[in-house]
């Protein structure tokens, strides 16, 4: 049988101490980044294989980070992941990821399991706004850090990284109105969840604002998905005066409302203009391509990941959460430019 490699081996191949190359190997912030990159580089040549239960032992960290999200299926979610990933890997980490298909039920059991498997922290996007304050309680009983990202509840003394979805809904609506656009609807998702809540007030106070009348019968909750946006605005353009322009809370559903747009003869954006939100990677590689407002969801996941680095290495009582909001941006594209600037012209 082959000897196994040995940290004593490595530290003889590069002429440092065993006690070096044991701090390279676990990222101690001591360790340089030009001698950490020799002692990983060399321990993947010569084959070592960490003793990753004898590491746990030690620190009293297994090294797994639990990330639960409503679903992968889509770029947003899976961007965040990356930002998550981006961070905490360089810092010996591994990322577990679950997902809920928004039930609660499964939301709970993923909790629980990541738990189990004794993970050092829970980075998560809720389910559903109408999940029980109790279902955190055993994350909290075990001192397991909990970090909130996109979708959160208000839960004492848990951090939360958001975007400011009223700012990114009012940018969007305020944008139709500049185009000339006067009947705004709106496709809403659960507004029982925050961000929803805040894209419909974001929508509705911008509509005021601007001294157009706010009309309830143009919003309209729906499912976040392609066939929910269609029926939505089949709908809406069956109405006796239809509105000249759509805000989708979705890049999904708005990308549905294009298609049924399309389907009935009229012109986007001359007839109609459409702004989704999210800044899904198809939003620009349409034919079409979509207006959206960006969430910068990479930066999210990066963000998240620190604070939860700080919070698990924070040897002293937790004293008050973070709550980090990011800044939305507005991408301006064909499906809602009606009026192009000079420079553009």
């Amino acid at each position: 049988m082959k000897k196994k490699t040995t940290i004593y081996d490595i530290a003889k191949e590069v002429g440092l101490t065993a006690a070096t190359v044991s701090r390279a190997l676990n990222n101690n912030p001591k360790i340089s980044e030009k001698t950490r990159k020799l002692v990983q580089e060399t321990a993947q040549k010569m084959n070592y294989e960490q003793n990753t239960l004898a590491r746990a032992l030690k620190s009293g960290k297994s090294y797994n980070v639990g990330v639960i999200v409503p679903r992968m299926d889509s770029n947003f979610f899976a961007s965040v992941i990356r930002g998550i990933e981006e961070e905490l890997y360089p810092k010996g980490y591994h990322v577990i990821v679950c997902q809920t298909h928004d039930q609660e039920n499964q939301e709970a059991g993923n909790i629980n399991s990541l738990l189990n498997a004794q993970v050092d922290g829970i980075l998560m996007s809720i389910s559903n706004a109408k999940t029980k304050n109790k279902i955190f309680d055993n994350i909290a009983h075990k001192k397991v850090p909990l970090i909130f990202f996109d979708r959160k509840k208000e839960i004492p003394g848990v951090s939360s990284v958001t975007i400011d979805d009223f700012n990114g809904a009012y940018q969007a609506t305020k944008h139709l109105i500049e185009q000339g656009c006067k009947r705004i609807a709106h496709l809403s998702n659960n507004r029982s969840l925050e961000i929803f809540k805040n894209r419909y007030l974001g929508y509705k106070q911008a509509i005021l604002d601007h001294g157009l009348e706010f009309d309830e019968s143009l919003v309209i909750e729906t499912f976040s998905k392609v066939i929910e946006g269609r029926k939505t605005t089949k709908k809406l353009l069956k109405m006796a005066n239809p509105p000249d322009a759509i805000f989708s809370s979705s890049d999904f559903s708005a990308l549905g409302a294009i298609q049924e747009i399309k389907e009935q003869g009229l012109r986007i954006p001359e007839d109609i203009s459409v702004v989704g939100f999210s800044n899904e990677p198809f939003t620009k590689f349409m034919e079409l391509s979509i207006t959206s407002v960006d969430q910068s969801p990479i930066e999210m996941g990066r963000i998240a990941a620190k604070v939860f680095l700080k919070e698990v290495d924070n040897k002293e009582p937790k004293k008050e959460s973070e709550k980090i909001v990011l800044q939305p941006e507005l991408v301006i594209r064909d499906s809602s430019l009606k009026i192009k600037s000079e420079t553009s012209a």
